[in-house]
């Protein structure tokens, strides 16, 4: 098992990647850091697997920048983190956005990779 100090650099080593994809608008490189099958649920109905994942991005504004600060972290089992989180997504032309976001990362060939993502709405 790792220690809390193991899951939360193995959080953030992926989500330092997500918000890079995010903030640069590259939603191919985002829906990369998601499992083939990954659950997907963002503020509109879900999907699985990274195409739904970069479409989704895809159809984000132009000038969107997410920022998120972990709050938990636990391992329910061996080769996977699961991580809680609060994320500011800042528009160019409206208020900010505050969410939760439930992440479920799991171990792989490829190294760590989103499996399940949800987000819920605070507002």
């Amino acid at each position: 098992m790792t220690t809390e100090q193991d899951r939360e650099t193995i959080l953030r080593d992926v989500l330092d990647r997500w918000k890079a994809g995010v903030d640069a608008h590259e939603p191919e490189r985002v829906a990369a850091l998601f499992t083939k099958d990954a659950i997907f649920q963002g503020l509109r109905p879900y999907s699985v697997g990274r195409p739904g994942i970069a479409a989704y991005y895809d159809g984000q504004p132009a000038g969107l920048k997410a920022d998120y600060r972990v709050l938990e972290t636990r391992a329910p089992a061996d080769g996977l983190v699961l991580g809680y989180l609060a994320v500011r997504f800042s528009f160019t032309d409206r208020p900010a956005l505050d969410v939760a976001l439930g992440i479920l990362l799991r171990r792989t060939g490829e190294g760590w990779l989103i499996s399940h993502y949800q987000v819920s709405h605070l507002g």
